[in-house]
């Protein structure tokens, strides 16, 4: 089984993309793709309450990966055939029945003691540790900015920002490629969806 993890930026929660998106991946990545949502506006609110508050960032961990719980619910309320997963078990049973499971990241992330407890670990390097343990044929991070879609070195995403500080480790030990792709990519990725198609491999 040919498996992709698409994590869907919490930036495209409010656009008019994001409909696209869950169009192409609703059909075509049926049964192929697992989508692991952001933290979006909800994660937001937690930032704004720990400077408000005071929280340690262990607390503020914990409650974003609720808030991407909250946004992945929204998604999954959005398509039919889009189901909450929250376990390895759970997502390939999804993916056998030809469904989309949306990660609900909580209790897998908090059992695994490896993973950080701060903001150096986000939504991109939970879903690049994520796919190593599905052992997907690649992860697919869907971004506000520019991109081609094209093969990108995980250190120089780190340098530039467009991912968290742990993601290099992360997609090194999942041992897959990653790409990014702008919010305007959808029908991009529908091709490589479809058999002996290898748009990725171009890039």
């Amino acid at each position: 089984m040919t498996v992709w993890v698409v994590k869907m930026g919490g930036s495209l929660a409010n656009s008019e993309e994001l409909p696209r998106w869950l169009d192409v991946i609703a059909t075509t990545g049926a049964g192929k793709v697992v989508l692991v949502p952001g933290g979006g506006p909800w994660a937001d609110e937690v930032r704004s309450a720990q400077k408000r508050e005071g929280f340690d960032d262990r607390v503020a961990h914990r409650k974003a990966l609720r808030a991407m719980e909250q946004y992945g619910r929204v998604l999954a309320e959005m398509r039919a055939n889009l189901v909450p997963a929250a376990g390895i078990a759970v997502i390939h049973e999804a993916l056998r029945n030809g469904q989309v499971p949306v990660w609900m990241p909580y209790e897998m992330v908090i059992a695994d003691p490896s993973i950080p407890e701060n903001w150096d670990v986000t939504s991109d390097s939970l879903a690049a540790w994520l796919t190593g343990r599905l052992r997907a044929q690649g992860l697919v991070l869907v971004k506000s900015g520019e991109f081609d879609g094209g093969r990108v070195d995980a250190m120089e995403m780190a340098e530039r920002g467009w991912v968290d500080a742990c993601f290099p480790r992360f997609i090194a030990t999942a041992g897959c490629a990653v790409h990014v792709m702008s919010r305007d990519g959808c029908e991009r990725f529908g091709k490589i969806l479809k058999p002996g198609i290898d748009v990725m491999a171009e890039s």
